[in-house]
């Protein structure tokens, strides 16, 4: 999709379903998107203490100075692969997630232009890359797949990807994303 495409169907002030915050940490996640390629993700190292090895969106919890879910997505993003604030345009946001960990996650929407430079926070992330637009465009994607933990079957989300499994709460909030870029949601 080029940037056209994307603000037509992304337009800015993007509505949003809001979740209950009681009871659960809040966080904030970027969904970058870059034009004519994807929507930015990255691999979390393996030596995090939660969620380690696992495909996320750059973020993580609100910090008592951020003063707001997008200020704490910028800030995230630039501590964890280097991206400059002022290299992104927010859109909006994408409705509210809530995890089966316990956090409350706002999904902010943005542009990144093309080609732009990351570095990367190896103690945090150990890979940035992009699952492409022709596959979150795709509708037969993403597949269900159900997993017992804990006793508790559970149905969920997987998008394919050569080197990467991307499921969870990440996986959840692709679909979101999907299903707005396919005039579906």
């Amino acid at each position: 999709m080029n940037e056209a495409e994307l603000r037509a169907r992304l337009p800015e002030g993007l509505a949003h379903r809001q979740e209950s915050l009681e009871g659960h940490r809040a966080a904030a996640v970027l969904v970058a998107l870059e034009p004519g390629f994807g929507v930015w993700l990255t691999r979390r190292s393996p030596r995090m203490l939660h969620h380690a090895g696992q495909v996320a969106f750059p973020g993580g919890k609100l910090d008592p100075g951020d003063a707001s879910a997008e200020a704490a997505a910028l800030r995230e993003a630039w501590e964890e692969i280097g991206l400059d604030p002022a290299s992104v345009e927010i859109l909006g946001r994408l409705d509210e997630h809530i995890t089966g960990t316990g956090f409350h996650m706002t999904p902010v929407v943005a542009l990144v232009p093309p080609g732009v430079e990351v570095r990367i926070a190896s103690d945090e992330v150990v890979d940035v890359f992009c699952l492409p637009f022709e596959t979150l465009l795709d509708p037969s994607l993403p597949y269900t797949r159900q997993a017992c933990a804990e006793g508790v079957g559970r149905e969920f989300y997987v998008w394919p990807h050569e080197q990467h499994v991307i499921w969870g709460a990440t996986a959840a909030i692709l679909r979101k994303l999907a299903l707005r870029l396919r005039g579906e949601g």
